[in-house]
């Protein structure tokens, strides 16, 4: 039970971590480097973003952080030592509410992008550019402490249970 309660948090810790350095790299790489962008070249660098990123690599990260952290919390529960509990749970509910925000405010963003069509077409994209970035930039960075928050919570529950050990 030990071994798959360590390999949880491992999965886990792994998956939140990934999705905290995206987020990351998101805040003080991509996003600053589309800033000097024309708005319809912002708006055709952020719709082929959108749609490389749903990738095999991206997906098992995104959506493990919130099921590995899940596993994890249950396994940790249920083995009768609980001492790394409070720590995954803390993890879960951050990761939780990462998934939920990218889910219920940047997804539709950028499904706002991808239905504006191309970008030589837009009639007006300043002012499809003006109402995404600064509020898409701003919740990424949400997200992005969220899941860095997480990480150093899930750490933290690894240290407790490796003590236990």
């Amino acid at each position: 039970m030990r071994l798959l309660q360590l390999l949880a948090l491992l999965a886990s810790t792994l998956s939140v971590g990934l999705m905290a350095g995206l987020f990351a790299g998101f805040s003080y790489a991509v996003m600053p480097g589309l800033k000097i962008l024309d708005d319809r070249s912002w708006i055709a660098g952020m719709q082929h973003i959108n749609k490389v990123i749903l990738n095999g690599w991206f997906l098992p990260a995104f959506l493990g952080s919130v099921l590995f952290t899940a596993a994890a919390l249950a396994l940790n529960w249920f083995s009768g030592d609980r001492s790394a509990s409070p720590w995954i749970l803390a993890a879960f509910l951050l990761a939780l509410f990462m998934f939920i925000v990218t889910s219920a405010v940047n997804v539709p963003m950028n499904d706002r992008l991808a239905a504006a069509g191309d970008p030589a077409s837009i009639a007006d994209p300043a002012a499809l550019r003006a109402s995404i970035e600064s509020r898409w930039i701003a919740w990424n960075t949400v997200r992005g402490v969220s899941s860095v928050l997480s990480l150093l919570a899930l750490a933290w529950a690894l240290v407790v249970h490796g003590r236990n050990s």
